[in-house]
């Protein structure tokens, strides 16, 4: 994390998934995206001949690993006075009946988005069981419950022409290099002088470079020295895009598409580092931004692919204004800072689990830093498969009180969902479980979360 105050101002936050508005984050804001079709029918445009996405597979950093005691998989725990209790979950639904299910469900979202002023708390409600892959439908309602996409159907194409066009503007200002910026600026220039002399005998006049145009200058207000300041960070986000998601051919790899997905995502890092140069880049913003660029990968209408770089930098403003200070060291020790977001979780345990909690902070001294820190600051995407995360963020963002609160509450659950053997091990035990988390059904988890009851005392406050 790096020092500094923030300089631009963050959106307020809402009782909604996220902020309803950029605020002030930039100061103004076209993409066009390869594609292709993976396993379960999610298109992709222009895929190359003989291209097609790897199917979702476990990733590396945070997997499994080497817990290999299995006992509680399968178990759930439901909420009774006397605290939570340890269940067996009922056997899998058969493919037929959850087949079904997804139509339903497909067809219940489908109807909400058809209105012509979409109802926000049914979406949320109907989201939060989880969105069907496929069809881009998954897409839209992130984009509705992010807050990009206004409930009024009406204004759809004003605000995604504005906010594209504005993107475009900024990557023209920022992301230029100074001499393809100086080049068509003099090319401008030139063809008005050209007109100006065009019956002029005189011989144009050649054109002095100033000291802030100069490649070799060393003046804060040079366009070069601010191009070179952020050199080293932009090698840093091309690192660490390289170790996204290594499994994932849409993510990794040489071809067409993994090209234009790294790209995009230098692009959108890199243009949030320099509109915040205070807090700048971050690793581990890359993991929060891959599920949600992909995501609208998925998109098959033809303006929202073309436009999904610029679609997907809005997006992911407004997610990361909801965790900002997570990212700013200064801010560690403040009322919304980690060390602060871990406290809560710890007192959320205390109060779901008080003999849990006793176990693992006062006999084991296993405090939420040593694990928790990674799932919050990169909201769990480091612990689960790539679908699984794309689950668990259906309800992060449906969450009525905020991301944050609902991501606490999982991360809640996820300790209830080891308790048999949380208590029963040692410290290094526990904490070799805890920062290798076991494959359990996301869904029992979720359910689990559910049943907490949310504190929404310190999620509010503005930034």
């Amino acid at each position: 994390m790096l020092k500094g105050k923030k300089l631009l101002k963050f959106p307020q936050k809402s009782h909604h998934s996220s902020p309803n508005g950029l605020g002030s984050l930039v100061a103004g804001f076209d993409a066009h995206g390869d594609g292709g079709e993976d396993e379960n029918g999610v298109v992709y445009k222009e895929l190359e001949s003989g291209e097609e996405l790897e199917t979702f597979e476990p990733f590396g950093l945070g997997s499994h690993g080497d817990v290999d005691d299995h006992q509680n998989e399968g178990t759930s725990y439901v909420k009774s006075d006397a605290g939570f209790s340890e269940i067996r979950a009922p056997p899998k639904h058969k493919v037929d009946v959850e087949a079904i299910d997804a139509d339903d469900k497909r067809s219940d979202l489908d109807y909400e988005l058809s209105q012509k002023e979409i109802n926000l708390d049914k979406l949320q409600r109907i989201a939060s069981s989880g969105i069907p892959d496929g069809g881009g439908l998954r897409a839209t309602i992130w984009k509705l419950l992010l807050g990009y996409l206004p409930p009024s159907r009406d204004m759809w194409e004003k605000e995604l022409r504005e906010n594209r066009l504005k993107y475009a503007r900024l990557k023209e200002e920022f992301l230029v290099s100074p001499s393809e910026f100086s080049r068509r600026k003099d090319e401008a220039a030139e063809g008005i002088d050209q007109q100006a002399n065009a019956h002029a005998a005189e011989p144009l006049e050649r054109q002095e470079i100033s000291n802030e145009d100069h490649p070799l200058s060393l003046g804060k207000a040079s366009v070069w020295h601010k191009y070179f300041e952020f050199a080293e960070i932009s090698e840093q986000i091309d690192r660490d895009l390289e170790r996204t998601h290594p499994t994932i051919k849409f993510f990794s790899g040489d071809s067409a598409i993994s090209r234009k997905s790294k790209e995009s995502m230098k692009n959108i890092l890199l243009l949030f580092a320099k509109l915040n140069p205070e807090i700048r880049y971050v690793q581990g913003m890359n993991e929060v931004l891959a599920p949600l660029y992909y995501v609208l990968s998925t998109d098959h209408e033809e303006k929202n692919s073309a436009n999904v770089e610029a679609d997907s930098f809005s997006c992911f403003v407004r997610l990361i204004s909801d965790s900002v200070d997570h990212f700013c060291e200064q801010m560690d020790n403040s009322s919304v800072g980690i060390r602060s977001t871990l406290l809560r979780l710890s007192e959320l345990l205390k109060a779901s689990d008080e003999e849990l909690w006793r176990h693992l902070e006062l006999t084991n001294k296993v405090n939420p830093q040593f694990y928790a820190f990674r799932w919050i600051t990169l909201l769990l995407t480091q612990e689960f498969n790539f679908r699984t995360i794309l689950r668990i963020w259906d309800s992060l963002l449906s969450n009525p009180h905020g991301i944050q609160d609902m991501l606490l509450r999982v991360c809640c659950a996820m300790l209830l969902c080891v308790k048999t053997r949380l208590l029963r091990g040692d410290f290094v035990d526990n904490l070799k479980l805890l920062q290798h988390y076991p494959e359990i059904n996301i869904d029992c988890i979720l359910q689990v979360a559910q049943d907490i009851t949310p504190d929404t005392s310190s999620f509010h406050a503005s930034l």
